[in-house]
């Protein structure tokens, strides 16, 4: 099949029916979000058929995209609100750094190397796991992937009351999880199993048994 523009506008409207409403991606904000953002856009052109499939996109450096599942449930526990400070962590191609500039707020995006360009988004080149200091505080934590354990340098950059999404590896399992900050301490919960792609450079430290 040859994916024309019309193709990829029937494909987003059949992604947000059939995987998004009906697995609790039930904020209208953020269903209006990913109903109007091309998501096409953002997936490299040689796998821009797999746009709209639930599974992720495989990209270059051994990094992948979120389902789009994914991105909806993380949005939907971000609560964004018009005016928040996000800092993303794990820009990728952009994809989550649109839907978030679409939903009002002001994007500080963090990705290794190239990352995208997008109006009203501040990218920031370097390591995932050092956030950007320079722009905190922020009222929201993004990390667009699973990572064994959340950086205290990323918590740190959080204004107190900031909230928190990621996702979160444990034993080999990669599950939904959100949070708050409360006097510089983070609290997570986990929401739910969910498949994810998982970002480099955040391995839990070891820790010495006695």
């Amino acid at each position: 099949m040859i994916v024309t523009e019309q193709n990829f506008s029937s494909m987003r409207t059949a992604m947000v029916e059939s995987q998004l409403r009906t697995s609790d991606v039930d904020d209208p904000r953020v269903i209006a979000a990913m109903a109007s953002v091309p998501r096409e856009d953002y997936v490299p052109v040689e796998r821009r058929a797999m746009t709209y499939v639930d599974r992720p996109i495989p990209l270059s450096g051994g990094r992948a995209l979120n389902p789009p599942l994914v991105t909806g449930r993380l949005l939907t526990e971000a609560k964004v609100a018009p005016g928040d400070k996000v800092l993303l962590i794990g820009a990728a191609t952009g994809y989550s750094a649109a839907l978030l500039a679409a939903m009002g707020a002001q994007v500080t995006a963090i990705e290794e190397e190239g990352g995208p360009d997008i109006a009203g988004v501040s990218v920031v080149r370097g390591p995932l796991n050092a956030g950007s200091p320079a722009g905190a505080p922020y009222d929201l934590l993004f990390i667009d992937g699973a990572v064994a354990e959340v950086p205290a340098v990323l918590v740190g950059q959080l204004c107190d009351g900031a909230r928190v999404v990621t996702g979160v590896v444990e034993r080999g399992v990669t599950r939904l999880a959100s949070g708050r900050v409360v006097a510089g301490v983070l609290g997570l919960s986990s929401v739910a199993d969910i498949e994810m792609v998982v970002l480099p450079g955040f391995a839990a430290p070891e820790r010495f048994v006695f």
